[in-house]
């Protein structure tokens, strides 16, 4: 059900015209958005379908393709029919704002889906429309997503090591405080 309009004390207040900041937007799931903070974020294929490898090489390009220009990645790992990202929104100078979570999964969604179809030769979603995130706010959280995204591979019997798992990058900070197992 949606609402349109809102009665306070008698008077109907038309909510259609308002828009939500940008901070913030809902699909079927709220999204949240926070300036100069690493987003933790989950998308999956459409009827948990299995990728073949060659269409992880090309998500695992398409996570990549706007690192530096419109995020800052610090771990990517492909999964059969899931994909987790943790990266940081940058600054648009042109517009003079943060690009937006949305803008961000529509490129990389959009432009592997494409490429995915175009190379396969079949038509139809490959990408779930909704995709999980969450702002990471403290140091200790951002080091146990990273090491729970570095450890799915393994969790799911694909490889022994997450070194050895030809989907997964990792930008190693070179943080002396970081845990010794990500080592």
């Amino acid at each position: 059900m949606q609402v349109t309009a809102l009665q306070i004390r008698g008077s109907n207040l038309d909510l259609s015209s308002l828009s939500m900041p940008k901070t913030f937007y809902r699909r079927n799931l709220p999204h949240l958005q926070r300036d100069n903070k690493p987003h933790f974020l989950t998308f999956c294929t459409q009827l948990r379908w299995i990728l073949p490898e060659a269409a992880r090489d090309l998500v695992l390009g398409s996570c990549l393709h706007d690192n530096g220009i419109k995020i800052e990645v610090s771990v990517v790992v492909v999964m059969p029919d899931h994909v987790h990202m943790i990266f940081t929104p940058l600054v648009n100078n042109q517009a003079r704002e943060v690009y937006s979570l949305g803008e961000i999964m529509d490129a990389i969604k959009g432009a592997s889906a494409h490429k995915i179809n175009r190379q396969l030769g079949r038509p139809g979603k490959v990408w779930q429309t909704e995709s999980f995130d969450r702002v990471l706010r403290k140091s200790e959280k951002l080091d146990e997503k990273v090491r729970y995204i570095l450890d799915n591979p393994v969790r799911k019997g694909l490889v022994s090591s997450w070194g050895e798992y030809r989907w997964l990058w990792y930008r190693d900070l070179g943080n002396p405080y970081k845990p010794d197992q990500l080592t």
